[in-house]
């Protein structure tokens, strides 16, 4: 059965049958299985709580998501599997979820595509990555074993394969580990060492791993092959220089209008200024890979992403040459309010187009969310110097403008206004800042994020991206983007402009999207 065939009905597992349900709602280590899985999915999917699910991201049906891995254009659709434990909004023993997609924006459940249920993974399928080769699609995954009774430092990582001819049905390859804890290099953690990002270049195989020193500097190891099952250490392809973080999680190598870019998620980096605030974060450098030698060549690095929740980025590029990414729209480490009798957790970023250009990336909302815009308003030129209410409410939508700063001190917009709520963009014009803050977002967590941002010609652009529970800000034509989630009342639906001074709001569009 192929891919489509599972889009036509109802998405299950040719492993599921009914004598298999005993117990699915709290399997214990070592009984996680495929079937057991999918059939909880099935009887339990009905229970999420519908109040802050988003209308066009991909979130879990029921249960824990956390990183995109996978994420790969194949037999003309986008693949996007996650780690995903579909039995508590709470993060478990890691499963692979899996959906599917034509244009990125909706998406298809598919069964589950992996399951802890080796000994090689029996901890968790962690993180990892997708190759097309051929007809068949290959997943390559960190497997988790816990090796002591403290979960949370009794542990060990190996890199492992598993093999799909339709898409949908995976086989774990009997040759399992491909690498393994042997090939962890000295002065590495003997512990830390996973998120495969695979990929091929020059007719031979390489893949980025996360790992550290085991001195409290991250690192992303290289490793090669020329078939995929058998693999050698190439070298330490970077490393922080001890204000990137102590471990470095999620590598993504890929090559750009000529350049080589590496994206990863640095854990606990300390905060530079505005940036870095979270207590882990995501990053870029623009450099040159030397294939020989196995180390990236580069002199500054970037934040991907100015506000809250965004980790573990991945990228895909597809039939149209675009280079694609997806991040989970989430933080590490705090209380996420539909883990509370919501029976749901974690969701994606919408997916964003990278352009080069110079030497920095900009970050594009991809251009088929444009055949979901319903209802448009347009507004123009009008005169602030106080408050206005824009009479546009709504809660799943796009939102341009344009701001002419004119002798204002600070300008912006507030969203989701109602019953006491808003989340708020002030740009100050002094400090050449903007910032997004989430006070009185509604429950949830509060707290202000800030970006240097230079007006041009006097001029602010944003184009801003509300859903349900979301909230993502294109910044100067995607100069920088910042993300939040939010969680305000089913009535806080207002938008308000507002300065302190005379400026322009010369251009309003919104639209709602529906899909």
């Amino acid at each position: 059965m192929n891919q489509e065939s599972y889009l036509k009905r109802e998405t299950e597992t040719k492993q599921d049958s009914d004598n298999e349900l005993l117990d699915i709602s709290h399997p214990s280590q070592g009984t996680y299985t495929l079937a057991r899985s999918n059939a909880y999915i099935r009887e339990n999917r009905q229970q999420v709580n519908p109040a802050y699910r988003l209308a066009y991201h991909l979130m879990p049906e029921v249960g824990w998501m956390n990183d995109p891995n996978g994420f790969v254009y194949y037999n003309g659709m986008y693949h996007m599997f996650y780690q995903y434990y579909p039995y508590a909004p709470v993060w478990g023993p890691m499963h692979w979820g899996h959906a599917v997609s034509k244009d990125l924006v909706s998406w298809t459940y598919l069964p589950v595509a992996l399951a802890p249920d080796q000994s090689y993974d029996s901890g968790g399928c962690f993180s990892g990555s997708a190759l097309v080769q051929g007809d068949k699609l290959l997943l390559m995954y960190t497997g988790h074993v816990v090796t002591g009774p403290d979960k949370d430092n009794d542990y060990r990582q190996t890199q492992n394969i598993a093999v799909s001819d339709n898409g949908v049905d995976f086989v774990k390859s009997a040759l399992n580990p491909v690498i393994r804890l042997d090939q962890i290099p000295e002065h590495t953690s003997p512990k830390d060492f996973r998120d495969p990002k695979v990929f091929e270049r020059n007719g031979i195989y390489y893949c980025v791993l996360g790992s550290n020193d085991a001195a409290g500097r991250g690192v992303i190891l290289l490793y090669q092959s020329t078939n995929l099952e058998k693999w050698s250490y190439v070298n330490v392809m970077a490393q922080s220089d001890g204000t990137l973080g102590d471990n470095w999680e999620c590598p993504d190598l890929f090559s750009l209008g000529g350049r080589d870019i590496l994206i990863m998620s640095p854990q606990r980096m300390p905060a530079q200024m505005d940036n870095y605030r979270n207590l882990h974060s995501t990053v870029y450098m623009i450099g040159t890979l030397d294939d020989k030698l196995g180390v990236l060549e580069y002199e500054k690095y970037y934040p991907l992403d100015y506000g809250f929740d965004f980790y573990a980025p991945q990228t895909t590029d597809d039939e149209q040459g675009r280079r694609i990414m997806v991040a989970w729209m989430e933080t590490w480490e705090t209380d996420i309010p539909t883990q509370h009798d919501h029976h749901w957790a974690g969701a994606m970023t919408l997916p964003r187009q990278i352009v080069l250009r110079g030497e920095r990336l900009f970050f594009l909302p991809i251009s088929e969310l444009e055949q979901y815009r319903t209802n448009e308003i347009k507004q123009q030129n009008i005169h602030l110097d106080g408050i206005r209410d824009l009479d546009m409410p709504g809660d799943r939508y796009e939102l341009y403008v344009v701001f002419e700063a004119g002798t204002a001190e600070n300008f912006g917009l507030k969203l989701r206004v109602g019953e006491g709520e808003e989340t708020v963009i002030t740009y100050q014009v002094e400090e050449r800042k903007l910032r997004l803050n989430r006070d009185r977002s509604g429950t949830g967590l509060s707290g202000e994020r800030a970006a240097d941002v230079e007006l041009n010609d006097g001029r602010l652009e944003l184009r801003i991206f509300v859903d349900v529970s979301s909230v993502e800000v294109f910044i100067q034509g995607g100069e920088k983007v910042m993300t939040a989630r939010i969680y305000p009342g089913p009535d806080s639906t207002g938008i308000s402009a507002f300065s302190s001074g005379n400026c322009t709001l010369t251009e309003v569009l919104k639209w709602d999207l529906k899909v």
